[in-house]
């Protein structure tokens, strides 16, 4: 890859992922604080995400895989998303709030395989050159954080004025700017034929569920959704655990995880070629397990340092589980689905599974709020390390070690 496509494509990774962390990391906090969300709304408002996931693999079918080019669809959602963020922005109740939300998350999420496409498009390795691309879009997250931090807007006096109602409007703007620039991007044709003959199933993207009658693959997607129901805690709950408990600037603090995530994702290719797949994503889920436990025991105080470890483990659970889950998915979707099969692990992670987990999340946190408005989180906090340890006890059993093979690389 030539260095000015390498740069394209990392801007466009930058702007995508500095355009979710603007607002996604302390909406619960938002939502709380601003407009005086229970824990049931939040964990609601979590779930359009997945919603928006669920739908994704059939928009992404539909239209990048054989319609139009995704660089272009990618520009049109952004634009578009840019005034729904507008709206979240001006919204004054939960009730005005939620339906723009599920309408924005319905248009992004399938940007997620959109983007995952494009730069595959121009990749002749992907399993060594995606992790160099990918990384801008966590140096983009990392930003967003940094950036709400250092203007205070998630600080105790920014909260009580109301402050953190800005992070919508600066999603707004650079969803607005990554929109015009999508159209700048390298071309990424439909690859899929089209036939005479018109099928729904083919319309849809549903030729990508071919895949699961890989064996070891459908064990990897049926892996997939349940790793991502603890998940749902973390990214439901860390913002709002952090502050209630008196981390302060703990937006800021929570970037580590992007940092180490930057780290991570640099050593995958190495890694990944070193231990192979089964070994990486292990690696994973183990460290899911880990970090719930650190949470369900640091503190504000003498235990800062087990939450900072736990927060600073996102690098190994997202990189080494979800881009090594995306190479992988890659490499047996093949030239013909490449857009639809990154749909469909889109909808086993960020839909199904948090879609399970985010109600969980809600559920459970709500069990365990008192009467004064305290929640248990160290009960809160165990649980979904629970799970994470039975689903890699599962993957162990089940999935057996695969090699990426040189026939499967686009």
């Amino acid at each position: 890859m030539n260095p000015t496509t390498k740069f394209r494509l990392s801007l466009m990774m930058f702007l995508e992922f500095f355009v979710w962390g603007s607002w996604y990391v302390t909406m619960g906090t938002f939502l709380g604080n601003n407009l005086a969300a229970k824990d049931q709304d939040i964990s609601l408002a979590f779930s359009t995400q997945s919603l928006g996931a669920i739908i994704a693999p059939f928009v992404v079918g539909l239209i990048a895989d054989r319609y139009f080019q995704a660089q272009k669809i990618l520009g049109v959602i952004h634009i578009l998303g840019a005034g729904l963020m507008y709206l979240l922005y001006s919204s004054k109740e939960f009730s005005g709030f939620f339906p723009f939300l599920l309408i924005y998350m319905i248009l992004f999420m399938p940007t997620l395989a959109l983007v995952n496409s494009i730069s595959f498009n121009q990749m002749k390795s992907p399993e060594k050159e995606f992790s160099v691309i990918r990384v801008w879009g966590t140096i983009g997250w990392i930003a967003a954080g940094i950036l709400i931090s250092y203007l205070a807007w998630d600080s105790q006096e920014g909260l009580a004025n109301g402050l953190l109602k800005n992070t919508w409007i600066m999603a707004s703007f650079v969803s607005l700017a990554l929109g015009i620039y999508s159209f700048t991007l390298p071309s990424t044709p439909p690859r899929a034929k089209r036939s005479g003959e018109f099928k729904l199933s083919e319309a849809l993207g549903l030729d990508a569920l071919a895949l699961l009658k890989h064996k070891n693959y459908a064990i990897f997607f049926l892996s997939s959704i349940l790793i991502c129901i603890p998940l749902a805690f973390y990214y439901q709950n860390a913002s709002p655990f952090l502050t209630e408990i008196g981390v302060e600037n703990s937006t800021g603090k929570m970037t580590i995880g992007q940092i180490s995530e930057v780290l991570f994702m640099l050593a995958l290719p190495v890694f990944f070629s070193r231990f192979g797949l089964k070994k990486t994503l292990i690696v994973a889920m183990l460290a899911w397990a880990i970090r719930y436990v650190f949470f369900a025991f640091g503190d504000a105080d003498s235990g800062v340092w087990m939450l900072m470890v736990g927060i600073a483990l996102h690098g190994v659970c997202y990189d080494f589980f979800f881009v090594s889950g995306q190479i992988y998915t890659d490499s047996h979707a093949g030239e013909k689905f490449k857009s639809s099969a990154q749909g469909l692990i889109t909808l086993a992670t960020y839909g199904v599974g948090m879609l399970i987990g985010f109600w969980a999340a809600g559920q459970i946190s709500n069990y365990f709020l008192n009467t004064e408005g305290f929640h248990d989180w160290k009960s809160i906090w165990l649980i979904p390390a629970g799970i994470s340890l039975l689903v890699l006890l599962f993957f162990i059993s089940f999935f057996k070690s695969e090699e990426i093979k040189p026939e499967h690389k686009p």
